[in-house]
């Protein structure tokens, strides 16, 4: 008699369609993303760190997000790996550290970043924070980049809105396709001004650190939501970075059943109730705050 055979796992089906976000170029973008911030630090953890991405490109979310800075490159190769035959299916973001923001630097930087991640050019090259470098001659450097191909956009990250508007009166200043910073329920001072100074110009925010690296997923204030709606509190902080227009979020996820809840989120719709109740619980901001930074 013959043997009963198993059928394989069948992944959870990818969200009927993954919301997009327009980048000034006209570009869409998915708001939601992959992060790879801490990966590539413990070769041990790197087959779970490769696989998570994996997992996550076979669902549908192509927006990867790294920098030169996380584990001394070692996220842009785990990045390598797991792009690997597929790299047209990706959104590719990476980020250049202010030490290097000069005009020779810049250059420098992503010849090493392409080199690292196998690739012949980033879809988006941030600078990472405003450092010494005149911002002038960052933005020269990253435009000489744009016009060779090795980038095709390029943006900032940890800018404030005093920065944007440095930037915006700059020759090419108005190339900027994206913002990216702290933001989450916690982390909501963006909401003031950045974000509308944003919005009113097209320019989408990239919201690191969606969930306050894994805070809000022990925190008692979104339990009645997310029992209410049958999920973990994480997706529901996540959902809530996602709910508005011109925001995407960039979640780490090192196991593929944390990349499963992050895909998952995007199908969470809170209600008008659920918002109140947590602007009751975080409090939207009332007067100007710095920029935070982690």
């Amino acid at each position: 008699m013959p043997s009963a055979s198993i059928a394989p796992r069948r992944e959870p089906p990818c969200p009927s369609v993954i919301r997009t976000t327009t980048l000034p170029s006209g570009e869409a973008v998915q708001v939601l993303g992959q992060g790879t911030w801490k990966m590539g630090e413990d070769a041990r953890h790197r087959p779970d760190e490769v696989n998570a991405l994996k997992l996550g490109l076979d669902l549908g979310i192509t927006l990867i997000d790294t920098a030169e800075m996380y584990a001394s490159g070692g996220a842009e190769e785990v990045v390598a790996e797991a792009i690997a035959g597929r790299r047209d299916e990706v959104f590719l973001v990476s980020k250049v550290l202010p030490s290097n923001a000069s005009r020779s630097g810049v250059p420098l930087a992503c010849e090493k970043s392409l080199k690292r991640m196998r690739t012949d050019r980033i879809d988006l090259y941030l600078l990472h924070w405003r450092g010494g470098v005149p911002l002038a001659e960052t933005v020269e450097a990253l435009e000489a980049l744009r016009k060779a191909g090795k980038i095709r956009h390029w943006g900032v990250s940890n800018f404030d809105t005093d920065d944007m508007e440095e930037l915006a009166r700059l020759p090419a200043g108005g190339n900027v396709q994206t913002n990216q910073v702290l933001y989450n329920l916690s982390r909501r001072g963006p909401e003031f001004d950045l974000m509308p100074w944003g919005r009113q110009r097209g320019i989408p925010l990239m919201a690191y650190s969606p969930v306050e690296q894994g805070a809000l997923a022990r925190s008692a204030k979104l339990q009645a939501i997310a029992s209410r709606h049958n999920v973990t509190p994480a997706q529901v902080a996540l959902a809530w970075v996602m709910r508005g227009d011109g925001v995407i979020a960039i979640p780490k996820a090192s196991s593929q059943e944390h990349v499963r809840q992050n895909v998952t989120a995007l199908d969470i719709e809170l209600t008008s109730e659920d918002i109140a109740e947590l602007d009751r619980a975080f409090p939207p901001p009332t007067r100007k705050r710095g920029l935070e930074m982690i």
